[in-house]
């Protein structure tokens, strides 16, 4: 899955502007604040215990599935498909479009069927399939 910023909303939000609220998420967390702070003194309280509780819900119900969600850059062409697919539909206008109006771009994309063959499904699989593991079992 890529980091774009609709995949990656948080379990949790983490306070770092008002001293009330990062005073009450401190306490919340159980943080004991005995001592008078300014908000610099807290924001690296924050830091130190931040990394436990920085969660994503994507993550939170990929695990509930017995799944691991790996994070891949934003807009890589090499491990992101729809960007090649994106590549291709743009290339076709390119080299098709002659007025450059909106509406006749529309009309291109569909006569020539572009589209359909963008928008069909495609799995990738990463890491160790059975079939590869169990091949090389057998020839051990």
């Amino acid at each position: 899955m890529d980091n774009a910023p609709y995949h990656s909303m948080k379990k949790e939000k983490i306070p770092n502007t008002r001293k009330a609220d990062i005073l009450q998420w401190l306490q919340e967390k159980g943080e004991v604040i005995d001592r008078p702070m300014v908000i610099a003194e807290l924001l690296d309280i924050v830091k130190r215990i931040k990394p436990q509780y920085e969660k994503y819900l994507i993550d939170e119900l990929a695990q509930t599935h017995n799944k691991k969600v790996l994070r891949l850059p934003p807009y890589h062409c090499e491990l992101n498909p729809i960007e090649l697919a994106w590549a291709n539909v743009k290339d076709h206008v390119k080299k098709n479009n002659t007025s450059y109006k909106l509406s006749d771009v529309k009309t291109l994309l569909l006569e020539d069927d572009v589209l359909s063959a963008e928008t069909q499904s495609l799995t990738m699989t990463v890491g160790d399939t059975s079939s590869e593991s169990e091949s090389s079992s057998d020839n051990e």
